[in-house]
């Protein structure tokens, strides 16, 4: 536990799994104790549908007949290292990190074949979004109408991303 937000105790911790079909997961606390429950109304509240297993999290917790549940996610980090779910955004190699958030929606992803693509507002062609970057990125999956921030080059086949974050961390880092 590390402090209070409106008398609810922050933990911080590690997402121990996470199923987007199934709308939830579990959340294991660095202090240690009981799992804490991980619904996606608390995931999409911070501007995402799904996270990757062990991905670093901080949030609020409250105490429930179940158990613990978290209440609001405040920080999502993905896991450092991880084959699949590799670098999180502060190690991004300096040419990607200096690339703008650029506001999108995604259009369609499809987890079997591996991509699908985004739509940056106020430009009409799509972005493509790769699996690999996706997970890199610390998401398991993307939600069409999902709202994303991108870091976008430009392919041989047209744009596409190289880096994806949550709405609410795009928002944060243009402020």
């Amino acid at each position: 536990m590390v402090e209070m937000e409106r008398g609810l105790p922050r933990v911080r911790g590690s997402v121990k799994w996470f199923d987007p079909a199934k709308g939830f997961g579990f959340i294991v606390a660095e202090s240690g104790g009981a799992d804490i429950l991980l619904h996606v109304n608390a995931l999409r509240n911070f501007g995402q549908s799904s996270v990757c297993d062990r991905a670093g999290i901080e949030v609020s917790v409250q105490q429930t007949q179940r158990g613990l549940q978290a209440v609001e996610v405040f920080e999502i980090t993905p896991p450092a290292g991880e084959p699949g779910c590799g670098a999180a955004e502060a190690e991004l190699d300096a040419e990607t990190a200096a690339l703008p958030l650029e506001p999108a929606r995604v259009k369609w992803f499809d987890k079997i074949k591996g991509f699908g693509f985004a739509n940056v507002f106020g430009r009409p062609e799509d972005v493509f979004i790769h699996m690999e970057v996706l997970r890199r990125s610390g998401f398991a999956e993307l939600q069409p109408g999902e709202a994303v921030g991108l870091r976008i080059v430009q392919g041989e086949r047209g744009r596409m991303a190289v880096a994806i974050a949550s709405w609410e961390t795009a928002l944060n880092k243009k402020a």
